[in-house]
């Protein structure tokens, strides 16, 4: 067996890299960050996300889209029928518990009819007691609150339409 690449020691190993995407999945992480002498491998999810081999490779992004700009194939009951095909919906990076506002007499950080940017904080989720800002990563204007405040939410689960026409 050659020592080329894919030795039990390497943390370039693509069997080892899917099972660190498994833990991250299965864990909520957010980050791993490896290191083996003078090689590093960084996985990191959410829409600014970029998975870096520093010093041999790239290697893709973990989950990179949390912003979706066509309708799910996934039918949500809540959602109601969507006259416009443009809207876009910034969905959840992870499970946890979505938050519309930092604290509970707070007020919420967006609200329908609001404009937003990429970096505007649209909500947190809760997961692992670690409170997460999301940010919107699209611009346009808050057309609808999808999820409930305070409710559990899935990984690429609506949170907000946004039109970005506006």
């Amino acid at each position: 067996m050659s020592n080329s690449g894919a030795g039990h020691g390497d943390v370039f190993d693509v069997r080892k890299i899917r099972r660190l995407v498994e833990l991250m999945n299965e864990y909520d992480l957010a980050e791993i960050d490896l290191r083996q002498a003078d090689q590093r491998i960084r996985l990191r999810r959410g829409a600014e996300s970029q998975a870096a081999a520093i010093g041999l490779a790239s290697v893709p992004a973990v989950n990179p889209v949390a912003v979706e700009t066509s309708p799910s194939s996934a039918v949500d009951p809540r959602l109601t029928p969507v006259e416009k095909t443009d809207l876009t919906f910034i969905r959840s990076p992870m499970v946890g518990t979505f938050y519309t506002s930092p604290s509970p007499d707070a007020e919420p950080f967006v609200q329908v009819g609001d404009l937003v940017s990429p970096d505007t904080t649209v909500c947190v989720v809760e997961a692992m007691k670690v409170f997460n800002e999301i940010p919107a990563e699209c611009s346009g204007q808050i057309v609808a609150v999808v999820a409930e405040n305070g409710e559990p939410v899935e990984f690429g689960q609506p949170l907000f339409k946004v039109d970005p026409g506006k």
